[in-house]
This record gives structure tokens, C-alpha cells and sequence, in this order.
């Protein structure tokens, strides 16, 4: 029986040819398989019709939007996730779903590898074949780019003599991985730090300096889900695709870091997420009015935490399902509204409410209604500086 390869397939040029390439270099039969985690661009059929015309014995076509957003987008949000403080994790909570996916193929289709398109150089190698070895340890993996040396310059020769439906060349300078959840830009004149991005880099977002005027919103919570934009009930996806085009229309969600790659060098990369940046703002805000203080504090490691495992590639992992259970719990009281201002590149908070929020408005006013008993402060003040007090005590009798 021939061997089959499961290969993860976009419809563009790199794994358009890797059908071909792969069966020619070790002699099996090729299955794509594409999964839609909200990229836009060409319908699935048409991917699936591409795949076939390159000479795939079969192709699947997945819609994962829904679940994509349900079960990957929404822990993001919760766990209030920004890898190194900015990045919303883009391109790395997707690779966990394509990956599921993968996996359901290959046993599927009696496939005992899986393909993926990463080079050698980034983190989404990492992402999908320790992913691929904690679901399914059986399967092992290929990268065609980085195991069999499929370069750019080969896969346009190779399309062009062969005469695959697909375009061979590209006047966008950049690679792009986009979903749901935002858009990342890297390579071309962007590896130069010192260069500005152009107006053609971005997509997701318009000119912050050129938006119309301010758009104010009000987000409905339950529970750490969003649930409603201006009082209409919306499901998650909803959610991030409603404010991705309000918060793009108002340049929200642009951002140029260096950051560090697993593999350890330090990569430019650009990204929007108009649609998860402001849903992280709100709710954010929310959690500061319902997550008790030390319950907070201690989020915030978890959140920094669970923003690099993800990063790194290791969903799977013990220790992040471990940190999942944690991020659910706090969530139990973050129920209540957050209302924002969308203007500028910015997304605002002005207001917020919550029938759990653990704001009171009699022991936090300083006019009359005042419930604090200021009379319990000295002492409290005393008690708490005293470690502090006898060790500089001891420390200007034995350091004088």
C-alpha cells in the first residue's frame, strides 16, 4: 500500500507545489488539507478544486471559524494573553486547530505523516509538530521548505514546468499570515528595523490619523464571554468580526515590535488586531472591577505565563492545560458591560458596570456617604511597615 502524507494547505504557490514535490521525493500520495479559520480570501471549494488540479489523490476543506473563535480566540481573551505586553498571539493560536484537524485526516485517511509549509527559521514549526506529537505521537512530520529543500526559486520553476493553476509569482514583498483573530507581516524591507511600515503593509486597518469620528460601543459580558455589541446578542466570532471592521475603521490594533522567536533570534514583525486588541481592552477593564485583588495580581503572572506557552508552541502541554483551569475560574463573576470609545488608533474605556463588580461607590467616595472607617488606617499603616521598619532599624545600627 502507498504511504499518504496529510499536508496543511493554504491554495497559494509554497504548498500548491509541496503536493508535487513531496510525491515526487518520497514516492507518496499527498491528501491536503485546509482549514478556515476566518483568512478570507478564496472560498474552500476553490482551494479544494486547486488542491486535486495539483495533484492531490484527495483534498478536505475545513470551517472552523466558529470553533476557531469559541475554543481558541475566546481562552486568548480570557487569560487577557499579549505575548512580551503587545502581541495577541495571531498566528500562534491558530496552529492548534489547523493541527487537530491534521491529525483527524491522517487517521482518517491512513496517513502516517503529516506536511506542514514553516521553514527551518520560525516558531510555526514548532507549533505544529510538537502539536502534532502530543495528539497523535504515532505520526511523524515534514516540512518540504525545510526538509526537502523546497526553496522559493524551485517552487516557482517547478509550477511553471509542470503548468499548475496557480500564480508563480508575486508582487507583494511580504509573507502574511492572517484569521479572525488579526494579521501578521514580516520580511521584505520590514527586516530592516530601522524602516517605517508603508501604508501597504497593513490591511486590517485604516490610517489612525485619517478616521472618521469617534464610534462608541458598549460590550456585554458573561462570565469572561462576550455576549452582545450595543444590546444585539452575538457569538463570539460575531464578536471579533463586528469589531474588527469597527475598531480597523479607527486604525485600533496596529503594532511593530521585535520580538523573540523560540528558535532564538529576534524577529520584526507587524501585526493588526483591531478586533482582539479592543476586546482585550474591555475586557480587561472588566476584570478590574469584578477580580478581587489578589486573585488579579496573580492573574497577570498566569496571563504572561499562558501568552508564552502558546507562543512556544505547547497548547498541549501539562502546564498550560493546568493554567486553562485557572483562567476558567476567574472568569466565574466577570459578567457586566464595558463601554468604549473607538477613535484615533486607540480603544478607550469610559464606562463600565457589573452586578459583580466589587467596586463600592460608599467606601471608595471621599464626599459625604462616606462609609470607610479612616479610623482603622493608623494602625493598619503601623502593622504593615513594621517588618520594614526594624529591618532599617538593624540596618542603620549596622551599617553606620
Amino acid at each position: 500500500m502507498t504511504d499518504r502524507v496529510v499536508l496543511a494547505y493554504s491554495g497559494g504557490l509554497d504548498t500548491s507545489v509541496a503536493i508535487g514535490w513531496i510525491a515526487e521525493r518520497t514516492g507518496a500520495e499527498v491528501v491536503a488539507v485546509a482549514v478556515d479559520v476566518g483568512q478570507g480570501g478564496e472560498d474552500l471549494e476553490t482551494i479544494r478544486e486547486r488542491a486535486l488540479a495539483c495533484g492531490a489523490v484527495e483534498a478536505e476543506v475545513a470551517d472552523a471559524r466558529d470553533e476557531f473563535a469559541d475554543e481558541y480566540c475566546l481562552p486568548a481573551l480570557q487569560a487577557g494573553a499579549l505575548y512580551m505586553d503587545r502581541y495577541p498571539l495571531v498566528s500562534a493560536i491558530s496552529r492548534p486547530v489547523i493541527v487537530k484537524h491534521l491529525v483527524a485526516a491522517a487517521r482518517q485517511h491512513g496517513a502516517s505523516v503529516v506536511a506542514h509549509g514553516c521553514t527551518g527559521k520560525g516558531n510555526d514549526q514548532v507549533r505544529f509538530e510538537v502539536g502534532i506529537q502530543s495528539l497523535a505521537p504515532e505520526l511523524s512530520c515534514i516540512a518540504p521548505v525545510r526538509d526537502l529543500a523546497l526553496t522559493r526559486d524551485k517552487a516557482i520553476e517547478f509550477a511553471t514546468s509542470r503548468e499548475l493553476p496557480i500564480e508563480t509569482t508575486k508582487n507583494n514583498p511580504f509573507s502574511i499570515d492572517q484569521n479572525v483573530w488579526g494579521r501578521a507581516v514580516e520580511t521584505g524591507f520590514l527586516e530592516d528595523i530601522w524602516n517605517a511600515p508603508t501604508k501597504d503593509v497593513y490591511s486590517y486597518t485604516e490610517e489612525p490619523g485619517q478616521s472618521p469620528g469617534p464610534d462608541e460601543l458598549v460590550l456585554e459580558f458573561e462570565r469572561g464571554v462576550p455576549v452582545a455589541i450595543d444590546g444585539r446578542r452575538v457569538t463570539v466570532l460575531q464578536a471579533i468580526e463586528e469589531l474588527n471592521q469597527r475598531a480597523g475603521a479607527q486604525g485600533v490594533g496596529r503594532i511593530d515590535m521585535v520580538e523573540d522567536r523560540l528558535v532564538g533570534i529576534k524577529s520584526r514583525e507587524v501585526y493588526e488586531a483591531p478586533g482582539a486588541i479592543a476586546l482585550l481592552t474591555a475586557h480587561e477593564e472588566l476584570e478590574n472591577v469584578t477580580l478581587e485583588r489578589e486573585l488579579a495580581r496573580f492573574k497577570r503572572g498566569v496571563s504572561q505565563r499562558w501568552a508564552e506557552l502558546v507562543y512556544d508552541g505547547l497548547w498541549f502541554s501539562p502546564l498550560k492545560r493546568a493554567l486553562d483551569v485557572f483562567v476558567a475560574e476567574s472568569q466565574r463573576h466577570v459578567t457586566g458591560e464595558v463601554r468604549l470609545v473607538l477613535h484615533g488608533g486607540r480603544a478607550v474605556v469610559t464606562g463600565r458596570r457589573s452586578e459583580t463588580s466589587l467596586y463600592d461607590f460608599s467606601l471608595a467616595t471621599y464626599d459625604s456617604g462616606d462609609t470607610f472607617d479612616q479610623s482603622l488606617a493608623k494602625g493598619f499603616v503601623d502593622i504593615w511597615g513594621l517588618s520594614s521598619k526594624i529591618a532599617s532599624g538593624r540596618d542603620q545600627r549596622t551599617d553606620g
